[in-house]
C-alpha cells in the first residue's frame, strides 16, 4: 500500500486538527509552531473541536510541555469557544 501524499497546510496562524490523526498531533503542533515562528507569527489558533474533549486535553497537555509556548487559553465566542485554543508563542 502506498503512503498518502503529505497534507500541505497554510502557515497563517490557524491550525485545524480535524483532518489529522490524533497520533500525529504531537509532531504536527511542534512543526507548525516552528513554521509560524519562522514567519513571525506569535499567536496561533488551534482548532480541535468540541466533541468529547479528548483531543482538547491532548493538545493542552502537549502545550504545557512545549518550550515554545508562552501561554494558552480556550477561545472566546468569536474564536471558537471551547472548540479552539489560542496559543501565545515565545
Amino acid at each position: 500500500m502506498e503512503e498518502p501524499d503529505p497534507i500541505e497546510i497554510p502557515i497563517n496562524g490557524e491550525l485545524d486538527l480535524h483532518t489529522f490523526r490524533p497520533s500525529d498531533v504531537k509532531y504536527l503542533l511542534e512543526d507548525y509552531f516552528d513554521a509560524c515562528e519562522k514567519k513571525g507569527i506569535r499567536q496561533v489558533r488551534v482548532i480541535h473541536g468540541k466533541g468529547t474533549g479528548t483531543l482538547r486535553e491532548t493538545v493542552h497537555a502537549l502545550l504545557r510541555k512545549s518550550d515554545r509556548v508562552e501561554g494558552f487559553r480556550l477561545g472566546d465566542e468569536g474564536s471558537g469557544s471551547w472548540g479552539a485554543t489560542l496559543v501565545r508563542l515565545k
